[in-house]
This record gives structure tokens, C-alpha cells and sequence, in this order.
């Protein structure tokens, strides 16, 4: 019996490892913080975490989307002005950053924090003459 403990102390816990950030984990990760984030090597995104689960995204290319993180279940997802769908991410702790899964539909994006020393850029309005 000593012996079959001491075996199930050995084996890897993927459960515990893997748990999804809660919301109050996510915001105190998030809140204040400007994250970029890539995929398969690439950049993808930026997002401006501000206060009252209040957001604004971009594809990097300089037009920026307001909106609103919420919780559901033990998904973060997110509305942005745009779009009346909400996307639903599971986070988690991956190092010192976090990763993100797409959880809404069947798009298997997998997102990672990445460091950068770039600032997010939000450009105006398109104005006409």
C-alpha cells in the first residue's frame, strides 16, 4: 500500500496543471496591462485591459475595437463593439504568461502572450474630404 501512494505522488497531475484562470484570476493578471499575443510563431493581437472588465483589441493593424469582458462558467468571454457575438476564450497560466483557447464554435485557435516592447497603436477615424 506504501508503496502504491508513493506511485500516484509520482504521476503528473494534468487536471490541476490545466485549470482555466478564474475570472478574479484573469482580472488581477490583466487589469491595467497592455498583453500581446501570438500564434504559431506569428503576432496576432493586442488587447488594453482597463478597469471594470472594460477592453479594446487590435489585429495590429491599428484600428481598435472597444469593449467588455465577462464571465461564463469557466470561460473569459468577450464583446466587442463590432460584433455582436460573443468570443469566448479558457485562459491559463503557460510560464510566465498565458495562453488562450478559443472556446466558441469550432475554430481550435490557440493563442500565446508574448513580450514586446511595442506600444498598441490605435489610430483615428477614417475622416473624408
Amino acid at each position: 500500500m506504501r508503496y502504491l501512494f508513493v506511485f500516484f505522488l509520482l504521476l503528473p497531475l494534468p487536471a490541476l496543471a490545466d485549470t482555466p484562470l478564474t475570472a478574479q484570476e484573469f482580472d488581477a493578471r490583466t487589469v491595467g496591462k497592455i498583453l500581446f499575443f501570438g500564434a504559431e510563431g506569428q503576432r496576432y493581437g493586442v488587447e488594453e485591459y482597463l478597469p471594470d472588465r472594460r477592453v479594446r483589441w487590435s489585429f495590429l493593424d491599428g484600428k481598435c475595437r472597444d469593449g467588455v469582458w465577462y464571465e461564463n462558467g469557466p470561460e473569459i468571454c468577450f464583446l466587442y463593439e463590432d460584433n455582436p457575438e460573443p468570443q469566448c476564450w479558457l485562459f491559463y497560466t503557460d510560464g510566465d504568461g498565458m495562453r488562450a483557447e478559443f472556446a466558441t464554435g469550432n475554430d481550435p485557435t490557440i493563442l500565446y502572450e508574448v513580450e514586446s516592447g511595442d506600444e498598441m497603436v490605435c489610430l483615428g477615424p477614417d475622416v473624408g474630404v
